[in-house]
This record gives structure tokens, C-alpha cells and sequence, in this order.
């Protein structure tokens, strides 16, 4: 599916989420990426055999 180089990884792929973005549309909170996975603003994410996935919050840093 993917003509990129080099390709993107796989929806099955741990890291799916560093395929290229094909299709984005941020009025109505989500994006297309290359190897088909959808991704939503609020961090969900639906594979292409139907999947749900949810991600909560990240949190970044550290605590002192």
C-alpha cells in the first residue's frame, strides 16, 4: 500500500503512529495516516480491521 521510502510501518507495528499523515482534518478532529490506521485529536486511534484503540493522556516530564 504504501509507495514511500522508506515505507512506513505497518498498522500492525508498534510504531504505526510514525506513518506519514495522507488526509487531515482538524475541523472535524481526525487524520488519515498512510498505512491506513485514523487518528483522532483526543489521542484515539481506529485500525484498519476495525480496532479501537485508546490512548489516554501522555504525560511528559518528570516529577521533582
Amino acid at each position: 500500500m504504501c509507495q514511500h521510502q522508506p515505507p512506513c510501518p505497518p498498522a500492525d507495528a508498534p510504531c504505526h503512529d510514525a506513518a506519514r499523515l495522507v488526509a487531515f482534518h482538524p475541523e472535524q478532529g481526525w487524520g488519515l495516516l498512510c498505512n491506513g490506521v485514523v487518528i483522532f485529536d483526543d489521542t484515539g486511534e481506529l485500525l484498519p480491521d476495525g480496532t479501537s484503540i485508546s490512548i489516554g493522556p501522555v504525560c511528559c516530564g518528570t516529577a521533582a
